[in-house]
């Protein structure tokens, strides 16, 4: 029987442990896991912020300039008691899933046409060409005398401000999709519906996603200031309505309380709705940058 070699002496090698290398891997104090947690940081310039708020209106002593952080808290926790503005947040909600909704199916409609033919995307660029530009509150005269004084009329404006800025997203993602993905899809045979909804969707949804939030935006500033300006049928409007009501009545810290509202309702969608669809689409697939 043949004995096998024994390995040349250059090809010995001894195992090194890290620590002789200078390698220490220390566990994170404290303050680094505060440091590195995007939530504790954002909590705490949010406290910043308030703040400031509390010692600029404490200087100015004046609450029917600016009333302090702690008495717009105070004025939201009493209207939320009540029960006023969980039921004038909820009103503007509802109004704007509507007009959002429609917007969000017209946009991808139109998108839809405009990948599918020469004609559907010179008529896309020209739309969006005319009526992107135009602010949404500037149709609120001609949709009062369309639709009236009631939801028609802000969810018609509503429409306005989410079509388009979604369409053009959506169409610039469908344009940035590689070829070799488009190439996947017919290989697989799929064609109409199917190639969009399997290929082009997916490929395209960072830039899909971008258009929603902007969408989102424009439509919950578009909301608050429609109902600013006339609220709805028989004054049952959002919070709108409330801030414009309670600046008759020269209640500012009530005013305050519902512009606190808006802006807490912002948060929330972005951080809960779009972070976590974020997180379970283009995260998931590894198409984050």
């Amino acid at each position: 029987m043949s004995s096998v070699p024994d390995a040349r002496p250059e090809y010995v090698r001894e195992q090194v442990a890290e620590h002789d290398f200078g390698i220490v891997r220390k566990p994170l104090t404290f303050w680094e896991r505060v440091k590195d947690n995007g939530f504790v940081r954002k909590t705490f310039l949010l406290l910043v912020l308030a703040a400031l708020w509390q010692a600029y209106a404490a200087h100015l002593d004046n609450v029917l300039i600016m009333p302090t952080f702690t008495e717009t808290l105070q004025a939201f926790t009493q209207r939320i008691a009540d029960g006023e503005l969980l039921r004038k947040s909820w009103r503007s909600i509802e109004v704007l899933l509507q007009g959002y909704g429609i917007g969000l199916v017209l946009a991808l409609l139109v998108t839809v046409l405009a990948m599918a033919s020469r004609i559907g995307t010179d008529l896309l660029e020209t739309l969006t060409a005319m009526f992107n530009p135009l602010p949404a509150i500037a149709l609120l005269p001609l949709a009062l005398i369309w639709f009236g004084l009631g939801n028609g009329s802000i969810v018609f404006v509503l429409v306005h401000a989410v079509m388009w800025p979604i369409a053009l997203a959506t169409h610039s993602g469908f344009l940035g999709v590689s070829s070799t993905m488009r190439m996947v899809g017919r290989n697989y045979g799929l064609g109409g519906l199917r190639y969009v909804a399997k290929i082009l969707i997916p490929a395209a949804f960072p830039s899909i996603l971008s258009g929603l939030k902007i969408g989102w935006a424009f439509a919950w500033r578009t909301l608050i200031a429609a109902e600013l300006v006339f609220g709805t049928t028989s004054g049952s409007g959002g919070l709108g309505w409330f801030i414009y009501e309670n600046k008759n009545v020269l209640d500012i810290p009530a005013v305050f309380a519902g512009l606190f509202t808006v802006i807490l309702i912002g948060l929330l969608v972005e951080n809960l709705f779009f972070r976590v669809l974020e997180r379970k689409t283009i995260r998931k697939w590894g198409m984050h940058s």
